[in-house]
């Protein structure tokens, strides 16, 4: 991004609103007011779906430029950004902060990252967002509105365009069949005469046959994980000693619901032996339970 273009289309704009705060702070700026606006933007760029939104420092309200002093290191930017992280949701902090040679005075433009699905932004435990150009706590329409956002949403669902059949494992699939047949034994007859397709939509592992994550997780094929980047497919055991010293591992990938059961193989369920009072033989159970 250019910060010089960006500053410019955002003095542009006929005024301030949700998403863009300009602010003189010609030496200083008060640091939990600085708070409150990250919330507030981080906020209302949430729930105006963009990326991210600006605070702008070094302007005034009628969108002349003044120059700013404020923090004028590199590193006292830096650490801006800790000491933000240290205050808000999930240590969110400022995307970047520019620097902006303007001819009229330096400029700091703070990209500010919207709040991430479900989770409102808060700056000391508070919420704050915007109505127009006023800052204010963010009322309780919009924090439900946030929080409710990964509630509409199934990750899990979503269709993997360009995946086919032939990204699945046929073992897997096979399966599966068992499985929905143990499920749903009143459909085990119908199951006989399903091709793959009807069957993976019956078990809603696709949807009108188009392959779907879940599809890919249970029983794509380990090259296939690609298609569901930048989530990871990985399973890993690892095994280690009463000190904690790793001393083996192995990952497992596609498909999981074979590799599942690899895993379990892997697992060392050993034997504990404790004497009963009264009883010279000692009493055997498993260091895990088989379910």
């Amino acid at each position: 991004m250019n910060a010089e273009e960006h500053l410019n289309s955002l003095l542009s704009l006929a005024g301030e609103n949700e998403l863009v705060e300009f602010k003189e702070a010609k030496k200083q700026f008060d640091f939990n007011k600085l708070g409150q606006y990250f919330s507030a933007l981080s906020n209302e760029a949430n729930l105006s779906n963009l990326p991210h939104a600006w605070l702008v420092f070094g302007v005034e309200n009628k969108h002349n430029v003044v120059g700013t002093e404020y923090i004028a290191s590199l590193a006292r930017r830096n650490d801006l950004k800790r000491e933000i992280a240290e205050k808000t949701t999930n240590r969110l902090t400022f995307i970047n902060i520019h620097e902006v040679a303007h001819p009229q005075g330096r400029v700091l433009l703070f990209e500010i990252p919207a709040a991430p699905q479900g989770i409102p932004t808060a700056w000391n435990g508070h919420y704050f967002g915007r109505d127009g150009e006023s800052l204010g706590p963010l009322n309780i329409e919009e924090i439900e509105r946030i929080r409710t956002q990964n509630k509409a949403y199934d990750w899990s669902a979503a269709i993997v365009n360009g995946a086919t059949l032939d990204d699945l494992d046929s073992t897997a699939i096979e399966q599966a069949k068992i499985s929905y047949a143990k499920k749903n034994p009143k459909q085990a007859d119908n199951l006989q005469h399903w091709d793959t397709k009807t069957f993976l939509n019956k078990a809603k592992l696709t949807i009108n046959g188009a392959i779907t994550r879940t599809a890919i997780l249970l029983l794509g094929k380990p090259e296939s994980s690609h298609w569901i980047n930048p989530a990871s497919t990985t399973i890993t055991w690892i095994l280690k000693d009463k000190d904690g010293i790793e001393k083996d591992y192995e990952h497992f990938s596609c498909p999981l619901l074979l590799s599942v059961n690899d895993i379990f193989n892997k697992v060392r369920n050993l034997k504990y032996r404790y004497m009963i009072e009264g009883t010279l033989f000692p009493e055997e159970v498993d260091q895990y339970d088989p379910y």
